[in-house]
């Protein structure tokens, strides 16, 4: 049993969660062209005698190594909890016009990602500076780690891979 309060507060630690961020877009944009052109030459292509090469041998090659440079330029980006009363005051500088929304999302998703971004730490102008290479995706995938460190509530979330994969090994599930 956990004891005290003091106990409980001592060994208390914010939330975190790292997720990766891929920062060259290009790569990204280049994994995506060659996906379609292996998808369309795979459907397409017809040889014209029996010693031709599919030309999506190429292709998958080119894009196997496209997708490890891509995965090359994912960088780690770290956000913690901010605490109650820091979430609290954030969420009420960042009001929506609509009464049925929580905040304006405009300016919460940066402001957010700024305060909660632990490792690297940003500012607000420089998440901003990001937000104008990176993509959609990229963006939001950093809000909804910042997003999840402030509302999730399974501490520990089943992992259906991980369970498949112990007892696959033999290990406990």
């Amino acid at each position: 049993m956990p004891g005290s309060i003091e106990s409980i507060l001592k060994a208390a630690t914010p939330r975190e969660r790292t997720v990766k961020v891929c920062i060259r877009g290009d790569l990204a944009g280049r994994v995506q062209n060659l996906t379609e052109e292996l998808a369309k030459v795979s459907e397409e292509w017809e040889p014209s005698d029996i010693t031709e090469e599919h030309p999506g041998r190429r292709i998958a090659a080119d894009l196997k190594a496209v997708r490890e440079e891509a995965r090359a330029a994912e960088v780690p980006f770290t956000v913690r909890y901010i605490g109650d009363r820091a979430y609290s005051d954030l969420l009420a500088a960042h009001p929506s016009d609509d009464e049925n929304e929580l905040f304006k999302l405009e300016t919460f998703t940066p402001a957010l990602i700024a305060a909660a971004c632990a490792d690297p730490v940003m500012t607000l102008e420089q998440v901003k500076e990001l937000f104008e290479v990176i993509n959609e995706g990229e963006i939001k995938k950093l809000f909804e780690a910042a997003w999840d460190v402030h509302h999730a509530s399974d501490v520990v979330p089943f992992s259906l891979a991980a369970s498949a994969l112990l007892a696959g090994l033999g290990g406990v599930s």
